[in-house]
This record gives C-alpha cells, structure tokens and sequence, in this order.
C-alpha cells in the first residue's frame, strides 16, 4: 500500500506539496581568489575580487545545472599580500579546504610559487601574472586571462620606437618577479627595434625615493623612462621626474593603466605616463558599457584594471563545466583548452600552456584622471 494511501487525505495532500516545493539537489562550488586585500596593491585585489563575485552572482541567479543538480557559487577570497610566501599560504589553504578552482593571484612573484601548489593539489589557476615563466612549468591546469609581459613589453617597445620615435630609454625595474620580467621583455624588443638602454637602475616594490636612480638617468640622456613594476611606486615616480626636470615619457606595463595611477601621481601623471595592458577599452567593446554599469550599480566605482578579466574567466569556468557535464577541475580545464568564450574584454582561447591564444595589446596615456587608448598592436 502506497503512502499516499495510508494518509489522510489531507495530510496526503501536504506530503505531495512540501515534495513539490523541495529544492533539487545542489552541487556546490568554491571558487577561491588570490590577492592583495592589505598593501598598497589592496586596491587591484579588491577590484579583482569584485569582478569574481559579480560574475558568481550572476552565475547563481541562472540556477545553472550540472548532472542534474543545481549548482551554488561560492566565493572563498584570501589576502596574500602581494607576497610570495604568504599566496603559497593562501594556495595550501585552498587545497586543505577542497577549493577545485583559483581566480589569481594578481602578482608575478605570488603565482610563480604558488601554481606548483596548486598543481599538485589538483587545482584550477587562473591568473593574471604576466610573467612568462607561470606558464612554462608545463602544469596543464594553470591559465593567463591576460596578456604575458612578452606581449605588453614588445607592444611598449613598439609604440616608442615608431610612433615617438624614441633612441635612448632608461629602464628602472623593482626587482620582483613582474617588473624585472616585463623590463627585461621591454630591453629585448626595444634594442631590435633600434633603440638603446641609456641606464638600467634598479629600486624595490618598498621604494618611494627614486631621486638617485632619476639624477643618473637623466645625467645619461634618457629620452623617456621604463618602469617595471607597480603604481604605488610609478605613481611617487612621475612625481619625483618632474620635480627633477626630467620631462619625459614615463612607459610601463598594465600595472600603471589604472585609476589608482593618477590618483596617487595627481598632476604628475597626465599625457607624460604611457602604459600596455592587454585587451582594448572596455568603452570600445561590444559587453563592455553594460559590464561597467553593473559593476557600477554593484559596488558603487567603476572597474579596474583586471575585474572584467576575472568576471570572464568566472563565466568560462561556468561554460566549460556546464559543457563537460562536471565540476572536476580536471575535467573542467581540458574544456577550457578545447574551447573558447567571449567575454566582455574578449574573446578567451587557451593554448597547450595555458596561454591566451590571441591577446591584443593597447597603449594608454591618462586624460583627466583616466585611462585612454592611443594604439592597439
């Protein structure tokens, strides 16, 4: 004899209901973020992680189903300073709790160590490090969202040899993995195309007087200066070169294509600071206007630098998992390398690396406190 049967009519009647209003199963999904919450990087890590936690919101509001149950983002974000034992830290952390995907970290020198955790954990990386070595470890799971400092310093080089016609550049780099990787890239693409190295100083990521290293490059002639590294130090940099008359470009990666660049450079940072930063203006992007004004109306600012970068590769993950009919990370990252997705700051394809496929490069200058584009290679 069936239940129902059994039952009263009644509370038959109240069994089927409840039954009916019962969730499906849900499948949850940690998707971890790696990156400087604390320091003077806290902003880009703020701005990544809201591009993370905007996409997981969304994702969430589409009740996407994968092996019949309903799948639940989780966002699990942690701060690791920007610093390379502590991201290892935070990757350890990652693996002891079962976190199957990372979106960062946003340092060079934190991914570099910390992808070796991750891919003996199993993890899925995705980051925004741009030195070229992340990628060569041969780890089948770790992915650039952006452009590599190859690109972005050969698209430097570029611009300065055959749009300002530039000889003789002076190079600073801070010694981390990023600056000194992106630097290196600029001297290598720079003296092919005719240029030469008027000077190549060095400072730190802890640095904020720069007047010994500027007095030397200008004593050398130096017709524009390179800067590898970040604008917590690029910003007091531009400061201190006008203040010593060396009125000259100021080039660097898409570490200084930010916002945060000419609030801490104020009048000293202005059509004099040129930077390479891969992608094009979101402006200029079919999804872009309507990504800022989300982002806007979420979280009360406009995006940085790299929130549309982790928000697309949040809604890839999300593609792949639905494609592969799985949330094993594994599984999830041999779709992620025999597909592609168009995001709102274009369009992602991996290679057998982990690297971007196609990845335009664009030179800003700053106008008014923004960024604005001059050239896309």
């Amino acid at each position: 004899m069936s239940l129902f049967r059994r039952l009263p009519p009644l509370a038959a009647a109240a069994v089927l209901l409840a039954a009916q209003a019962a969730p499906a199963e849900e499948q949850l999904v940690t998707i971890g973020v790696s990156g400087p919450l604390s320091g003077p990087n806290a902003f880009a890590g703020k701005d990544d992680e809201n591009g993370a936690r905007l996409a997981l919101e969304e994702l969430n509001a589409r009740h996407l189903k994968v092996g019949g149950k309903a799948l639940r983002f989780v966002l699990q974000s942690e701060d690791d300073q920007g610093d390379p034992k502590a991201g290892v830290a935070v990757a350890q952390k990652f693996a002891d709790a079962g976190v199957g995907f990372v979106l960062g970290p946003y340092n060079s020198g934190v991914a570099i160590p910390a992808a070796r955790v991750y891919n003996d954990a199993g993890i899925l990386m995705s980051t925004v490090g741009t030195n070229p070595k992340i990628t060569q470890s041969g780890y089948k799971n770790v992915f650039r969202i952006v452009a590599s400092d190859t690109q972005a310093g050969a698209a430097m080089a570029a611009y300065a040899a055959r749009q300002r016609k530039l000889k003789r550049v002076g190079v600073i780099d801070d010694r981390g993995a990023f600056g000194q990787g992106i630097a290196d890239e600029f001297i290598k693409q720079a003296k092919a195309l005719g240029m030469s190295v008027a000077g190549h100083e060095y400072t730190s990521d802890k640095a904020s007087d720069f007047s010994a290293i500027l007095t030397a490059l200008k004593a050398a002639k130096a017709e524009a200066v390179f800067f590898g590294g970040y604008a917590a130090q690029a910003a007091p940099l531009a400061r201190q070169m006008r203040a010593l008359g060396l009125n000259v470009p100021l080039l660097g990666g898409d570490t200084l294509c930010s916002p945060e660049m000419a609030k801490l450079g104020g009048d000293a940072v202005g059509a004099n600071v040129l930077c390479a930063q891969g992608g094009a203006l979101l402006d200029r992007l079919a999804r872009g206007p309507a990504f800022q004004a989300r982002y806007r109306a979420r979280f009360k600012q406009d995006p940085d630098v790299y929130a549309a970068a982790f928000y697309d590769q949040a809604m890839f993950l999300a593609q792949a998992m639905q494609a592969s009919n799985s949330t094993d990370a594994s599984v999830v990252g041999a779709a992620l390398h025999a597909s592609s997705y168009q995001g709102v700051a274009g369009r992602y394809a991996y290679d057998a690396a982990g690297n971007l496929v196609h990845s335009a490069v664009t030179i800003y200058t700053f106008r008014h406190g923004a960024p604005v584009a001059l050239a896309t290679y």
